[in-house]
């Protein structure tokens, strides 16, 4: 298995937000140094690549992803000599380490920009993208914030405006210039160099925008209460064409250094998101497939879903699937508890690379914030589509602030701490936690789940999905009913007897008749067959 496919196609990939995680001084915010300590427990569930979201110098207006130095660590989080340690660590103990990369914008803080609104004349003026007011003195043109309102804010010192598709305090770097392009690969190899596994690219999607300016067109389906931004296609800011020389660059870049893999964050339809493989395969390794995060929980979406993306794949490329992470609602809290197993079983087992978000092992759900606690700039803008519900501590134990810290966390722990907790999962053989463990175990033990082929199976039932993984002699079904109502399955087609090796319920294994295959209301099913 390890002589064809590399550690990033095997692996599993756990994203960490590293405020939220484990606090080891008692400040209330995460650290590098806590994440130490918790990587026995991250081995211990199966992983095999920690993502961290950014921990680089930063006033934190967006929390990290304005970054004031690519090469250094803010000092919230600890030192590079703690980076180092944990590198080193992890190393040990056989796991990963992927840096959040975020190219497209820096903080207005970071000297960069400080050089560039300082005068028009300025040597890193075109480091940024400035523009004259339109005619009336208002913004160049109507694109939009991401974060809401104009993503043009004005400048009294020059007289100009500066792109920020996020937060003001994100200025846009023009990456149509090659100084910028260098001091970004620099960046990279500082990190590469000191035992970074990869990088996950930040709106990979977003890096350029349109030379001429060109207003955006409306978009006919935006409806009051869709996020702000949405009102205009984004033709003229996100998915041109000069993104794929840039991500070339940066893959180059990558391959330099051996088996280390590229990342690209990508909200795009399928058929534009494959495209970041790159008509050679010398792009991403890995364009963030999103689609269990955005679908409707439904058996016959995910299934077509699964279907449009395996054909869409160029040849050779490698799928990934993502479940949650730090932008979008936990996946207890969109589809329930009990169908959360069933996505747990369904990420850990379909063809690809699978990524989870730190929490979600255990269930936890987004946490409602109190308005005098929202943090989040996108949340104080808009409450509805704020992000810290689904950024809130680790629970750790049933101890105050569920464990994550000694002191008074960042956001507020989740009321149920003392019962959805780590402590209390690991004691509890039918918890979340020891199905994902079981589910982790099994992709390392059988060779279909970590590398093989992927099948639909046709089943009468039509809130259930199935599909077989295969690899040489090696069959095993999966069987998911993503109903309250228990399904009855006739299978005999594979065959008249296999052997559950798991069920979402952990109450179940052994022998059983797939002519006459039960599955209980939100239940998935990995079968042996043979």
């Amino acid at each position: 298995m390890t002589e064809k496919h590399l550690w990033w196609q095997t692996g599993i990939i756990y994203q960490i937000y590293p405020r939220s995680f484990q606090d080891s001084d008692g400040d209330g915010t995460g650290d590098l140094l806590g994440i130490i300590q918790r990587l026995p427990y991250l081995q211990a569930l199966g992983v095999d690549a920690i993502w961290l979201s950014p921990i680089f110098p930063s006033p934190m207006a967006d929390f990290g992803y304005d970054v004031a130095d690519y090469v250094d660590i803010d000092p919230i989080f600890g030192t590079l000599h703690d980076f180092d340690a944990l590198v080193q660590e992890a190393h040990a103990r056989g796991l990963k380490i992927i840096l959040d990369l975020v190219p497209n914008h820096t903080s207005d803080e970071h000297p960069w920009f400080v050089e560039s609104r300082s005068s028009r004349d300025n040597p890193k003026r075109d480091w940024y993208i400035w523009r004259d007011p339109a005619p009336d003195g208002g913004p160049p043109n109507n694109w939009l914030s991401y974060f809401g309102g104009s993503a043009w804010e004005y400048d009294a010192t020059t007289g100009q405006y500066y792109l920020h598709l996020f937060h003001t305090k994100q200025p846009d770097l023009n990456w149509r210039n090659p100084a910028v392009r260098e001091a970004i690969y620099d960046a990279m190899q500082f990190w590469l160099d000191r035992g970074v596994d990869g990088f996950r690219v930040d709106v990979m999607w977003l890096l350029f925008k349109d030379a001429d300016f060109r207003d955006n067109p409306l978009n006919p389906h935006w409806k009051e209460g869709d996020p702000h931004h949405q009102r205009y296609e984004p033709i003229h800011t996100a998915d041109l064409p000069e993104v794929h020389e840039v991500v070339r660059e940066m893959r180059r870049i990558m391959d330099a250094y051996g088996e280390r893999v590229l990342i690209g964050e990508i909200y795009l339809p399928v058929p534009r998101l494959v495209t970041y493989y790159g008509s050679n395969l010398d792009e991403a390794h890995l364009p963030f497939n999103f689609q269990l995060v955005l679908l409707p929980w439904q058996a016959r979406t995910i299934r077509e879903a699964v279907e449009t993306y395996e054909a869409a794949l160029p040849a050779g490329a490698w799928p990934n699937w993502v479940l949650g992470n730090h932008d979008q609602p936990r996946i207890a809290s969109r589809v329930g508890r009990a169908q959360a197993r069933v996505a747990t079983m369904l990420l850990l087992t379909l063809r690809g690379t699978p990524t989870c978000y730190y929490g979600d092992e255990i269930g936890m759900h987004n946490v409602p914030i109190p308005p005098e606690r929202i943090v989040d700039p996108q949340g104080k803008h808009d409450p509805a589509h704020g992000r810290d519900p689904e950024r809130t501590p680790m629970q750790w134990d049933a101890s105050p602030q569920a464990g994550f810290t000694s002191g008074t966390p960042w956001l507020p722990v989740a009321a149920d701490y003392r019962t959805v907790n780590v402590a209390v999962q690991e004691s509890d053989p039918r918890s979340m936690l020891n199905l994902f463990r079981r589910l982790t175990g099994l992709r390392r033990e059988l060779s279909a789940l970590a590398i093989g082929s992927y099948r639909t199976v046709e089943v009468a039932a039509p809130e259930v999905f199935a599909y077989l993984r295969e690899y040489g002699a090696q069959r095993l079904l999966v069987a998911l009913n993503f109903s309250a109502t228990p399904q009855r399955l006739d299978l005999s087609s594979l065959g008249h007897r296999g052997l559950v090796r798991c069920s979402t319920h952990m109450d179940r294994e052994g022998p059983v008749a797939l002519e006459a295959l039960e599955l209980r209301a939100d239940e998935g099913l990995l079968i042996q067959i043979g």
